[in-house]
């Protein structure tokens, strides 16, 4: 790989990495030297498909089921890494769903599933890289940019990414001791099957007028904003929700 190896010598984990804005931070992480753990839940195809794109292009990439709504699936996803390059110095917790309905048409069900996967799973992957993460690590989790807006049927998903902005920023000072910064990337719209399944043509477009650009995001644009987090650069940012949304809020 011929960019510049800031993360050389790195191992990140990136949750939910099969495809996507997940796949496109494997990517970029490996491009610029790290070692890269590409986690999966219910795609080893395409998750075998992202390790070998990597692989192919010179960098070094394995992927590794586990479904980070449950402890002990966390548990075996830091076990597997270390037992497989030693050592984590980058966490991306990018793994999540989406669910949009309005509130008498959530159930028990969709609300249990949506905060045992994007709240659940970010919290108790923070709590492994506390026990296993070097000093100077970097630690990136997800929230969502709709967080500035009041959107009809986003409020059981904005709830989850809310709660993710708080475990971010209440989990800075415990993670200062040991050097490690630990902040959130909020996307706007971006070009992925999660943003565009169960939307129309028409409202696909408006949302894309919405930022300054007046276009989707592309996985790619998340994807800088989470090396720049993952790099030496960043090392006095810490707590923070990065809105990388074109303007869109």
């Amino acid at each position: 790989m011929s960019q510049e190896r800031t993360l050389a010598g790195k191992v990140a984990i990136v949750t939910g990495a099969s495809r996507g804005i997940g796949r496109s931070i494997a990517e970029e992480l490996a491009r610029h030297g790290a070692k890269v753990v590409i986690n999966y839940a219910s795609s080893p195809d395409k998750a075998a498909q992202a390790a070998a794109a990597i692989r192919e292009q010179g960098g070094e990439a394995v992927a590794v089921q586990a479904d980070i709504s449950q402890v002990a699936e966390v548990e075996k996803l830091f076990d597997s890494t270390l037992k497989q390059y030693g050592q984590v110095d980058i966490l991306v917790n990018n793994a999540g769903i989406m669910i949009t309905k309005l509130l008498p048409q959530i159930t028990e069900e969709d609300f249990d599933r949506i905060f045992a996967i994007n709240v659940k799973g970010t919290f108790f992957a923070c709590q492994q890289a506390a026990r296993h993460m070097n000093s100077h690590g970097r630690i990136i989790n997800f929230s969502t940019s709709v967080n500035g807006t009041m959107f009809p049927a986003y409020s059981i998903y904005a709830g989850t990414k809310g709660a993710v902005e708080q475990l971010t920023r209440q989990l800075a000072k415990e993670f200062g001791t040991k050097g490690i910064t630990i902040n959130a990337v909020a996307p706007g719209p971006v070009n992925t099957e999660l943003f565009t399944v169960g939307k129309t043509e028409e409202q696909i477009a408006a949302l894309s007028k919405m930022n300054a650009f007046g276009r989707l995001g592309q996985p790619d644009d998340i994807a800088k904003t989470v090396l720049f987090l993952a790099s030496p650069e960043a090392q006095w940012i810490t707590g923070q929700t990065i809105r990388t949304n074109g303007g869109f809020i």
